[in-house]
């Protein structure tokens, strides 16, 4: 099994180079696992307690399980994923059964800030863009799909988001075998990740 982790700062792009990576690989052979599933559970706390978490700080990750679900992966074992719902800020009762594939791919925005779940991966990539970009996907995204509001959305970013990005993200960046500028020019690493894994997978 080959495992892929793919970082970088919120709405750099992560699920956009996911799909150009995949695109060419039968489903059958491809797995993609969420960061954002794998939130801690919060049934003790209020929904207003746990709109003031701050989701963009590695506490907020269950690092642990999602590290044993992929050794069970590499194992041959079916995992049970979470199920996550932002709307909610909670783990829903759902789960997803995972099976194992021949190239797993990870994305998150902090999967590279773990050391044991880095030591997993196989190829690390981090997806590079512009701050003002990233912002303008975030409030698009909150706004469309997590039931946000604009104001909501500014004031997460400015407390928590760009901190939070400077301090646990951005370093990262370091521990990156490939970092793919998410524009029209990341091709190249593209191709560079398609041949990788169609070597590793014949």
């Amino acid at each position: 099994m080959l495992i892929i982790g793919i970082a970088g700062g919120t709405g750099s792009g992560k699920t956009t180079v996911v799909h150009q990576i995949i695109k060419e690989l039968h489903d059958a052979e491809v797995g993609v696992i969420s960061q954002d599933s794998y939130y801690k559970m919060t049934n003790n706390l209020s929904y207003d307690e746990r709109a003031l978490i701050n989701f963009d700080h590695p506490k907020a990750i269950d690092f642990e399980l999602l590290v044993d679900h992929l050794k069970d992966l590499k194992k041959g074992k079916i995992i049970h994923q979470p199920v996550y719902s932002f709307v909610t800020h909670n783990r829903t009762e759902d789960t997803i059964i995972t099976h194992p594939r021949k190239v797993v791919i990870v994305e998150g925005i902090l999967i590279l800030a773990n050391p044991e779940l880095r030591d997993l991966f196989d190829i690390k990539i981090y997806v590079h863009a512009d701050s003002d970009e990233r912002l303008i996907r975030r409030i698009k995204r909150d706004i469309a799909e997590r039931g946000r509001d604009m104001e909501e959305v500014l004031n997460r970013y400015q407390k928590t988001l760009k901190p939070m990005h400077e301090q646990f993200i951005e370093p990262t960046k370091a521990f990156a075998d490939i970092i793919i500028p998410n524009d029209k020019y990341n091709t190249v690493a593209i191709d560079i990740v398609r041949t990788v894994i169609n070597q590793r997978i014949l």
